[in-house]
Protein backbone atom coordinates (compact mmCIF):
# COMPACT_ATOMS: atom_id res chain seq x y z
CA UNK A 1 0.00 0.00 0.00
CA UNK A 2 1.30 3.45 -0.98
CA UNK A 3 0.38 5.96 1.72
CA UNK A 4 0.75 9.57 0.59
CA UNK A 5 0.80 12.07 3.44
CA UNK A 6 0.21 15.82 3.23
CA UNK A 7 1.48 17.62 6.32
CA UNK A 8 1.01 21.19 7.45
CA UNK A 9 1.97 23.41 10.35
CA UNK A 10 -0.15 21.43 12.82
CA UNK A 11 2.20 18.45 12.82
CA UNK A 12 5.16 20.60 13.88
CA UNK A 13 3.24 22.75 16.36
CA UNK A 14 3.59 20.05 19.02
CA UNK A 15 7.37 20.28 18.56
CA UNK A 16 7.25 23.97 19.44
CA UNK A 17 7.39 25.33 15.90
CA UNK A 18 5.11 28.37 15.90
CA UNK A 19 2.65 29.09 13.09
CA UNK A 20 1.25 32.39 11.90
CA UNK A 21 -2.30 31.29 11.06
CA UNK A 22 -3.20 30.84 14.70
CA UNK A 23 -2.34 34.44 15.57
CA UNK A 24 -4.36 36.53 13.16
CA UNK A 25 -1.82 36.46 10.34
CA UNK A 26 1.08 37.52 12.56
CA UNK A 27 4.27 35.46 12.70
CA UNK A 28 6.57 36.37 15.58
CA UNK A 29 4.78 39.76 15.64
CA UNK A 30 5.45 40.34 11.94
CA UNK A 31 2.78 40.60 9.27
CA UNK A 32 3.28 37.55 7.07
CA UNK A 33 3.56 39.78 4.00
CA UNK A 34 6.62 41.45 5.53
CA UNK A 35 8.58 38.24 6.03
CA UNK A 36 7.05 35.57 3.76
CA UNK A 37 6.50 37.30 0.43
CA UNK A 38 8.81 38.15 -2.43
CA UNK A 39 7.70 41.77 -2.10
CA UNK A 40 8.78 41.75 1.53
CA UNK A 41 12.22 40.49 0.52
CA UNK A 42 12.65 43.29 -2.01
CA UNK A 43 11.44 45.92 0.49
CA UNK A 44 13.58 44.88 3.42
CA UNK A 45 16.15 42.19 2.73
CA UNK A 46 17.74 42.65 6.16
CA UNK A 47 14.48 42.05 8.04
CA UNK A 48 13.62 38.92 6.07
CA UNK A 49 17.13 37.49 6.36
CA UNK A 50 17.21 37.99 10.11
CA UNK A 51 13.70 36.60 10.50
CA UNK A 52 14.71 33.29 8.94
CA UNK A 53 17.98 33.25 10.87
CA UNK A 54 15.85 33.25 14.03
CA UNK A 55 13.56 30.51 12.70
CA UNK A 56 16.65 28.40 12.00
CA UNK A 57 17.84 28.82 15.59
CA UNK A 58 14.41 27.71 16.85
CA UNK A 59 14.43 24.69 14.57
CA UNK A 60 17.84 23.58 15.84
CA UNK A 61 16.38 23.34 19.36
CA UNK A 62 13.20 21.53 18.28
CA UNK A 63 12.77 17.76 18.08
CA UNK A 64 10.45 15.51 16.07
CA UNK A 65 7.31 14.54 17.98
CA UNK A 66 5.43 11.24 18.08
CA UNK A 67 3.48 12.04 14.91
CA UNK A 68 6.72 12.44 12.93
CA UNK A 69 8.09 9.25 14.47
CA UNK A 70 4.98 7.19 13.72
CA UNK A 71 5.14 8.27 10.07
CA UNK A 72 8.67 6.89 9.98
CA UNK A 73 7.46 3.67 11.64
CA UNK A 74 4.95 3.23 8.82
CA UNK A 75 7.85 2.82 6.38
CA UNK A 76 8.58 -0.59 7.90
CA UNK A 77 5.40 -2.01 6.36
CA UNK A 78 4.33 0.43 3.63
CA UNK A 79 5.65 2.83 1.06
CA UNK A 80 5.18 6.26 2.61
CA UNK A 81 5.60 9.49 0.68
CA UNK A 82 5.36 12.74 2.63
CA UNK A 83 4.39 15.95 0.89
CA UNK A 84 4.97 18.73 3.39
CA UNK A 85 4.05 22.40 3.42
CA UNK A 86 6.50 22.87 6.28
CA UNK A 87 10.00 24.24 5.82
CA UNK A 88 11.44 22.47 8.88
CA UNK A 89 13.43 19.22 8.73
CA UNK A 90 11.57 17.31 11.45
CA UNK A 91 10.38 14.59 9.06
CA UNK A 92 13.98 13.96 8.01
CA UNK A 93 15.18 13.94 11.60
CA UNK A 94 12.46 11.43 12.53
CA UNK A 95 13.84 9.09 9.86
CA UNK A 96 11.35 9.43 6.99
CA UNK A 97 13.07 8.92 3.65
CA UNK A 98 10.68 10.03 0.88
CA UNK A 99 9.82 13.70 1.42
CA UNK A 100 8.71 16.43 -0.98
CA UNK A 101 9.05 19.97 0.38
CA UNK A 102 6.50 22.19 -1.35
CA UNK A 103 7.56 25.45 0.28
CA UNK A 104 11.31 25.03 0.49
CA UNK A 105 13.67 24.15 3.32
CA UNK A 106 14.85 26.32 6.18
CA UNK A 107 18.29 24.70 6.35
CA UNK A 108 19.06 25.55 2.73
CA UNK A 109 19.79 28.76 0.82
CA UNK A 110 20.01 29.72 -2.82
CA UNK A 111 21.21 32.45 -5.12
CA UNK A 112 18.84 35.16 -6.32
CA UNK A 113 20.38 34.68 -9.77
CA UNK A 114 19.77 30.94 -10.01
CA UNK A 115 16.91 29.17 -8.25
CA UNK A 116 18.67 25.85 -8.80
CA UNK A 117 21.81 27.07 -7.03
CA UNK A 118 20.76 25.52 -3.71
CA UNK A 119 23.24 24.94 -0.88
CA UNK A 120 22.92 23.31 2.53
CA UNK A 121 23.64 25.80 5.31
CA UNK A 122 22.44 23.79 8.29
CA UNK A 123 21.47 26.06 11.17
CA UNK A 124 23.92 28.88 10.54
CA UNK A 125 22.93 32.48 9.87
CA UNK A 126 22.80 33.98 6.41
CA UNK A 127 24.70 37.25 6.56
CA UNK A 128 22.76 40.34 5.50
CA UNK A 129 25.04 41.10 2.54
CA UNK A 130 26.16 37.54 1.83
CA UNK A 131 26.62 36.65 -1.82
CA UNK A 132 26.36 33.30 -3.57
CA UNK A 133 29.18 32.02 -5.75
CA UNK A 134 27.56 33.51 -8.86
CA UNK A 135 27.37 36.98 -7.33
CA UNK A 136 23.65 36.92 -6.52
CA UNK A 137 22.34 37.60 -3.05
CA UNK A 138 22.13 34.49 -0.86
CA UNK A 139 18.50 34.14 0.21
CA UNK A 140 16.56 31.54 2.21
CA UNK A 141 15.46 28.56 0.12
CA UNK A 142 11.82 29.30 0.88
CA UNK A 143 8.89 29.51 -1.52
CA UNK A 144 7.31 32.82 -0.52
CA UNK A 145 3.84 34.11 -1.29
CA UNK A 146 3.95 35.49 -4.82
CA UNK A 147 6.39 32.82 -6.07
CA UNK A 148 5.66 29.63 -8.06
CA UNK A 149 5.72 26.26 -6.27
CA UNK A 150 8.20 24.17 -8.29
CA UNK A 151 7.36 20.81 -6.67
CA UNK A 152 3.58 21.00 -7.06
CA UNK A 153 3.43 18.90 -10.26
CA UNK A 154 5.42 16.09 -8.63
CA UNK A 155 3.15 16.31 -5.58
CA UNK A 156 0.03 16.10 -7.75
CA UNK A 157 1.36 12.99 -9.49
CA UNK A 158 2.09 11.37 -6.12
CA UNK A 159 -1.40 12.22 -4.85
CA UNK A 160 -2.86 10.47 -7.90
CA UNK A 161 -0.85 7.32 -7.06
CA UNK A 162 -2.04 7.09 -3.44
CA UNK A 163 -3.77 3.99 -2.11
CA UNK A 164 -4.50 6.01 1.03
CA UNK A 165 -4.23 9.79 1.37
CA UNK A 166 -3.47 11.06 4.87
CA UNK A 167 -3.62 14.76 5.76
CA UNK A 168 -2.12 15.98 9.04
CA UNK A 169 -2.25 19.41 10.61
CA UNK A 170 -3.60 21.54 7.80
CA UNK A 171 -6.98 23.16 7.23
CA UNK A 172 -6.51 22.96 3.43
CA UNK A 173 -6.63 26.72 3.03
CA UNK A 174 -3.21 27.27 1.44
CA UNK A 175 -3.10 26.79 -2.33
CA UNK A 176 -1.88 25.16 -4.44
CA UNK A 177 -1.20 22.52 -1.76
CA UNK A 178 -4.88 22.37 -0.75
CA UNK A 179 -5.77 21.40 -4.32
CA UNK A 180 -3.81 18.14 -4.10
CA UNK A 181 -6.90 16.44 -2.68
CA UNK A 182 -8.47 16.82 -6.14
CA UNK A 183 -5.85 14.49 -7.64
CA UNK A 184 -6.67 11.59 -5.31
CA UNK A 185 -8.53 8.88 -7.22
CA UNK A 186 -12.23 8.32 -6.55
CA UNK A 187 -12.83 5.86 -3.73
CA UNK A 188 -9.32 6.06 -2.26
CA UNK A 189 -9.56 6.47 1.54
CA UNK A 190 -8.81 10.00 2.73
CA UNK A 191 -8.12 10.65 6.41
CA UNK A 192 -7.53 14.10 7.93
CA UNK A 193 -6.06 14.65 11.38
CA UNK A 194 -6.75 18.10 12.81
CA UNK A 195 -8.54 19.30 15.97
CA UNK A 196 -10.66 21.72 13.93
CA UNK A 197 -13.38 20.41 11.58
CA UNK A 198 -12.37 20.61 7.91
CA UNK A 199 -14.69 19.99 4.97
CA UNK A 200 -13.24 17.61 2.39
CA UNK A 201 -15.00 16.64 -0.81
CA UNK A 202 -14.12 12.95 -0.92
CA UNK A 203 -16.38 9.90 -1.07
CA UNK A 204 -14.35 7.84 1.41
CA UNK A 205 -13.41 10.43 4.05
CA UNK A 206 -12.82 10.38 7.77
CA UNK A 207 -11.58 13.14 10.06
CA UNK A 208 -9.87 12.51 13.38
CA UNK A 209 -10.54 15.58 15.52
CA UNK A 210 -7.30 15.44 17.48
CA UNK A 211 -3.84 17.04 17.45
CA UNK A 212 -1.25 15.30 15.29
CA UNK A 213 0.31 13.04 17.94
CA UNK A 214 -2.95 11.66 19.32
CA UNK A 215 -4.47 11.56 15.87
CA UNK A 216 -1.64 9.43 14.50
CA UNK A 217 -2.12 6.92 17.29
CA UNK A 218 -5.80 6.61 16.34
CA UNK A 219 -4.93 6.38 12.66
CA UNK A 220 -2.48 3.54 13.27
CA UNK A 221 -4.89 1.65 15.55
CA UNK A 222 -8.17 2.12 13.68
CA UNK A 223 -8.04 3.75 10.23
CA UNK A 224 -5.05 1.98 8.71
CA UNK A 225 -6.13 -1.58 9.65
CA UNK A 226 -9.60 -0.93 8.23
CA UNK A 227 -8.15 0.46 4.99
CA UNK A 228 -5.86 -2.55 4.66
CA UNK A 229 -8.74 -4.96 5.28
CA UNK A 230 -10.96 -3.24 2.71
CA UNK A 231 -8.17 -3.25 0.14
CA UNK A 232 -7.61 -6.99 0.55
CA UNK A 233 -11.28 -7.64 0.00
Amino acid sequence: MHIVVLTGAGISAESGIKTFRDSGGLWENHDVNEVASIEGWHRNRALVTEFYNQRRKELEKASPNKAHILLHELEKTHRVTIITQNVDNLHERAGSTEIVHLHGELTKARSTKNEDGIIDIGYRDILIDEKAGDGGWLRPHIVWFGEPVPMIEKAARLASEADLFLIIGTSLNVYPAAGLINFVKEGVPVCLIDPKPVHVNASNFRQILEPATKGMEIFMAEVLPEAEKTRRV
